[in-house]
């Protein structure tokens, strides 16, 4: 396979096993999955900062533990990968991994109890609550799905706590263009915000499983899915008939 062709199965291969240990699984190990799984230690490196804070999804949504050698798994990637200028450039997706990188940093920090190298304080906030123009918003807080996620808080989801139409109107419009990979993440932050109280236009529950069945996706939209039900209340074994 190409180089992109691996990193693609690899970041595959890591959803699904954190979404069989979202499940319960046992022996669904990081440090083995990154030694023995990919042919390239870059490769488990680049996989795990694309999954990112939904590595620990399964300690944040079900309570599972997080191994000391997993924990050197994700420090170790941060020092492999280094973001080029912290994302403090002018660049939008450099902006966006920055802040990827800060959700991971702070579960590393609760559940693996170390630090992320390189990742010292938040991201630059500009734009977050600029909603003027909501599909460009949507698309922005698609890529940042993985912060829709019990135990973080910040100016990412102070921006979302304050833009539920705006949310629902992406949601609606990535629905009608059968956007998948985007509706589903738009979804699990509906989902987010129906556990933190606020009000909805759309019904999170209906939204989430018409996304479903959408159909599409892969294990990273399972995973999301998955979270997205965790949010919701639903055990994750109730979705496994979708993975």
């Amino acid at each position: 396979m190409s180089a992109r062709a691996d990193f693609a199965a690899a970041a595959d291969d890591l959803a699904g096993r954190v979404l069989s240990a979202l499940r319960g699984a046992e022996g669904v190990a990081l440090a083995a999955w990154s030694a023995d799984g990919t042919p390239d230690p870059m490769t488990s490196f680049a996989a795990v900062r694309v999954i990112g804070a939904d590595t620990f999804a399964p300690q944040a949504l079900a309570g599972a533990p997080f191994d000391a050698e997993g924990a050197a798994v994700v420090a170790r990637s941060f020092e492999m990968l280094p973001l080029p200028g912290a994302g403090r450039s002018g660049r939008q997706d450099e902006r966006t991994m920055a802040w990827r990188d800060w959700a991971t940093a702070q579960f590393l920090a609760r559940f693996g109890g170390t630090s992320a190298p390189g990742v010292n304080a938040a991201p630059p906030q500009d734009g977050l609550a600029d909603t003027v123009n909501w599909q460009r918003w949507s698309v922005r807080m698609a890529q940042l799905g993985t912060l829709a996620a019990p135990g973080l808080d910040g100016p990412v989801h102070e921006a979302v706590r304050n833009a539920a139409l705006p949310l629902c109107q992406g949601v609606t419009r990535s629905v009608l263009r059968r956007d998948f990979p985007t509706a589903v993440r738009l979804a699990r932050w509906l989902a987010w915000l129906h556990r933190e109280g606020v009000a909805l236009p759309l019904d999170p529950v209906a939204v989430t499983e018409h996304v479903r069945l959408l159909g599409g996706g892969g294990p990273r939209a399972a995973l999301d899915l998955a979270i997205a039900g965790c949010l919701l209340g639903r055990k994750p074994d109730a979705e496994a008939a979708d993975a």
